[in-house]
């Protein structure tokens, strides 16, 4: 049966069951219930991101969906003996909001190791080092993450050598912020096996000083040389990191996570703590590994994950190209700073092909990693192609990750295409310091970041923030949706400001344009009867406050299909 169709029929025998349960036309038209709900919210200020019914006083849930969206009366009726009511006192309610591109072990992993994000100078960093070799077994390796050049006053590429002195003893291996970049002592080198005529491997690079030696720093597929010999995580080590990462987005009013890339050992993980009930987070899984290991979920089939899912696996993620603060990103002319390099792919173009046409002749979604304007029209080509050549491939959505520099000509292709741009609203405000340096201004001007392009040639369009290369708070991604500033306001009207989102597209954005993107809008990403129960109180109005106001905004509580997994 086509995709469109089954996932209308889901939905309508999910409305069909809520109304045989709830509800009876009064002679005065209101709505008479005919079920009790197990939990009631009211005195709410609800935003329902329902076209037909924008606002709502009150919701009611039965079952893990909702039952009744109104006003206080209608969800009240629906109270029995056994239901919980709360009073949310006029705080606002939205859908639970959702991620769109986050690496959820990656979040959990970064809670585990040094966090070197706003190190004002690798002299800070070295301390940190110093200070956990200190304490930590000699041999043992020492990791971080998150260190960016760009936010010291020296913007060079870090070298070993500080990081030798500092913990002789240790193999240490910190990653950048974009995570496309490591940099690595001697010892750490010396495992790799790397020297003076190691070769650069394909997708990567050494970064080499006047004399050709190694100076420490290491682009995408290189930094395999040295990862691939660090200690392999344990079973106990990955549930923790699973568990951790799960704490986080509940307290942080995620109720689904899209994970951008995980192997069949961290399915398997999410499967068995997700069954086991320690799991409260959705997770929509976009596997990534070898096309012939991927072969076996293609055999089985898209998991859409029924009609609750929990755990969903029908996508793959593939990159094409690095990351523009390491300058690994594929651009069509060189970078601006740097003339003797335009980048590179990460993943050859036809290899990318392949991936993507095997996946959609399995029904699976494909998700593509593009950052620089090369990059980005490679990836629309192949799905250009893709959707010639396979039925039914545009059902898919296939989705444009991070979409982050493009050629005008790219834009309205999206629209054409079908294709989701599933962008992070919050990296535009961490790069907008360096961009215009990196590529130029005209290039910037034309195609970076450029969301408000995109949404008035037709795009839609899911926000996320690539956890933890960025911070998972939405509230953050709303900030700098609707400002495009950093945290202190700078710039005061916004960097490139005419491409400023409006909070109800951001919102959209956090919530269907998000479902949209994962399958799930039939069930999830706004608050109506018959859809599952995931919403989320927060302590301020961010629909009117005043901007800043939102950075501070916390959540009260957060629901997942009607049961409260975070309570502050």
């Amino acid at each position: 049966m086509h995709v469109a169709r089954r996932r209308a029929l889901r939905m309508a025998a999910g409305l069909a069951t809520v109304a045989a349960l709830t509800m009876a036309l009064r002679a005065d038209g209101r709505q008479t219930p005919s079920a009790t709900a197990d939990l009631i919210i009211h005195n709410a200020r609800i935003y329902t991101v329902n076209a037909a019914a924008p606002r709502a006083d009150a919701v009611a849930i039965r079952d893990g969906r909702f039952l009744v969206v109104g006003d206080d009366q209608s969800a009240l009726a629906t109270r029995g003996e056994q239901t919980r009511v709360i009073d949310a006192g006029g705080a606002t309610v939205l859908p639970g909001l959702h991620d769109a591109h986050g690496h959820f072990t990656g979040l959990g992993a970064s809670l585990q190791v040094l966090d070197l994000r706003g190190t004002a100078s690798y002299a800070q960093i070295v301390d940190l080092v110093r200070a956990r070799a200190a304490s930590t077994p000699a041999g043992q390796w020492i990791v971080g993450r998150s260190w960016d050049q760009n936010d010291w006053p020296e913007k060079a590429w870090p070298t070993r050598e500080a990081l030798d002195k500092a913990a002789p003893a240790h193999p240490v291996y910190l990653t950048r912020v974009d995570g496309h970049a490591a940099l690595a002592n001697t010892r750490a080198l010396e495992l790799g096996g790397i020297t003076k005529d190691t070769p650069d491997p394909d997708g990567g690079r050494i970064i080499r000083g006047e004399a050709g030696e190694a100076t420490g720093v290491l682009i995408d597929r290189a930094m395999g040389l040295v990862s691939a010999k660090m200690p392999p995580v344990s079973e106990a080590q990955l549930d923790a990191q699973i568990l951790l990462a799960d704490a986080e987005t509940r307290r942080l009013g995620l109720t689904m996570v899209h994970d951008a890339g995980a192997d069949t050992r961290t399915v398997a993980a999410y499967r068995r703590l997700s069954a086991a009930g320690k799991l409260r987070t959705r997770l929509y899984v976009m596997l990534r590994m070898p096309l012939e290991r991927m072969q076996p979920f293609f055999d089985k089939g898209p998991d859409t994950g029924g009609d609750n899912p929990r755990v969903v696996v029908r996508a793959i993620k593939i990159s094409i190209d690095g990351a523009l603060g390491s300058r690994g990103a594929a651009m069509l002319e060189p970078y601006s700073d740097e003339p003797g390099t335009t980048g590179l792919f990460v993943t050859p173009p036809e290899a990318a092909y392949r991936m993507t046409h095997a996946a959609a002749k399995a029904g699976f979604q494909t998700c593509i990693h593009a950052i620089g304007d090369r990059g980005n029209r490679t990836v629309m080509d192949i799905f250009e192609r893709v959707e010639r050549e396979v039925p039914d491939a545009r059902a898919l959505r296939l989705r444009n990750e991070h979409a982050q520099i493009l050629d005008e000509a790219e834009i309205p292709r999206f629209k054409a295409l079908g294709v989701v741009a599933s962008m992070q609203t919050t990296h535009a405000t961490s790069d907008m310091p360096w961009v215009p340096t990196r590529i130029g201004e005209a290039r910037t001007r034309e195609g970076a970041y450029v969301w408000r392009k995109l949404l008035d040639a037709g795009a839609r369009i899911a926000n996320g923030s690539d956890f933890p290369v960025e911070e998972p708070n939405p509230m953050l991604g709303f900030h700098a949706g609707i400002t495009r500033q950093d945290r202190e306001g700078h710039p005061p009207d916004g960097w490139m400001p005419d491409q400023r989102l409006t909070r109800g597209e951001v919102l959209h954005a956090f919530t269907l344009g998000a479902a949209y993107a994962g399958h799930l809008d039939t069930l999830l990403g706004s608050i109506e009867p018959g859809k599952l129960a995931d919403l989320v109180m927060l302590d301020a109005d961010v629909m009117t406050i005043e901007p800043r106001a939102i950075l501070s905004t916390s959540v009260v509580r957060t629901i997942v299909g009607g049961d409260v997994v975070y309570e502050r």
